[in-house]
This record gives C-alpha cells, sequence and structure tokens, in this order.
C-alpha cells in the first residue's frame, strides 16, 4: 500500500498565496499560522516598537516595526518585532520605505503566545541568527524571562533585574522586570 504524501510548497509558492489573518510564516518548508495576538502579547508588542522607535527612529538609527513580514535565507517569517538599522532599511528609487523585505532583520524579537510551542518560535529566531541576525529575543510572559539570541546560536537566559542585551548603538537600557511591569495597568 503507498501512501500519498502531500508535495512540500516552495518558497516562492507559498509567497503567491494571499495572506492569511494572523500572519503565516514559511520555515523548514512548513507553514506556521501565527496565534491571534491576545492582551499581554499586544501589549508588550506595542509598547516595545514605541520604546525602541521614541530612541532610535528620532535619532536615524533604527526603526522597529510590529509583525513585518522578511523573507531570508530560503523561509519567510514575520516577527512580532523587527528593528532594522536606519542605513539597511529597504527603500525605493524614490527613497521611500519598500513594502518588501527580502533581509534578515538586526533584531528579531518574538513574544511567546499560551498556544505556541517553545521549540518553534525559538527555531524561527535560531533561523535569524544563523543568516545575520545580531539579536534575538525571545520574551516568555508565563515565567517572566527573555532568551537572548546572539551569532553562532548562543543562547543566554534573562530574569528578574537582569539587564536586557540591546542592539548596539541604540540607547536604551531595559531589565527583564521593567519589560514585564508594562502589563500592569495599575
Amino acid at each position: 500500500m503507498t501512501i500519498a504524501r502531500k508535495p512540500q510548497l516552495t518558497l516562492d509558492e507559498f509567497l503567491k498565496l494571499p495572506e492569511t489573518e494572523p500572519a503565516s510564516d514559511f520555515i523548514n518548508k512548513e507553514i506556521i499560522q501565527k496565534p491571534m495576538l491576545q492582551g499581554e502579547h499586544s501589549l508588550l508588542q506595542a509598547t516595545l516598537c514605541e520604546t525602541i522607535n521614541g530612541i532610535a527612529r528620532s535619532q536615524k538609527i533604527a526603526v522597529a516595526f510590529p509583525e513585518l513580514r522578511c523573507t531570508f535565507g530560503g523561509a519567510s517569517i514575520v516577527p512580532d518585532v523587527s528593528v532594522f538599522r536606519w542605513d539597511r532599511i529597504p527603500k525605493t528609487p524614490s527613497g521611500r520605505i519598500a513594502n518588501r523585505f527580502e533581509i534578515h532583520p538586526d533584531w528579531a524579537i518574538e513574544i511567546l503566545s499560551p498556544d505556541q510551542r517553545l521549540k518553534k518560535v525559538l527555531s524561527k529566531l535560531l533561523h535569524c541568527s544563523r543568516n545575520g541576525t545580531e539579536l534575538g529575543w525571545l520574551i516568555n510572559p508565563e515565567d517572566e524571562s527573555v532568551l537572548g539570541i546572539f551569532p553562532g546560536q548562543r543562547v543566554e537566559l534573562y530574569e528578574g533585574a537582569d539587564k536586557l542585551p540591546i542592539l548596539e548603538g541604540i540607547e536604551l537600557e531595559l531589565t527583564v522586570e521593567q519589560v514585564f511591569s508594562w502589563l500592569s495597568l495599575t
């Protein structure tokens, strides 16, 4: 008896598919739809973008983008936050920002949602690291920790009062406690 196998999609075929809501990643020839944002995730994502952009964008150092599709290294992913150095942001010939980003982010941030698998999200950040991303964060709201992912696939755990690594050139200091304090509305 022969078992029929579903043919695997290529990256080009994936990119021709209509966008899903929420977005889907294409990594390791697999389509993985991101979970719908919930309160903690959404607030952390928005506050990270505001905080990073409040310093880096105004000084033309970098820009933090929420939910931006990045296609590179044989994959197409949508990190929760993608930070690009100012001089690496793709532009049109007229100088406007390009719609397609076919390069790796300099800093990729993922926020683990309750129904996401740690392995899948970590593999996305490791893909970024293998393909030139300087810094990755995997934020875990459940245990209030952050994994830092560095070149060479080095991973560090940050908790409590630990100072978080920031993309070089961005004058920002944050601790794990500060990041999770953004979730308190009191």
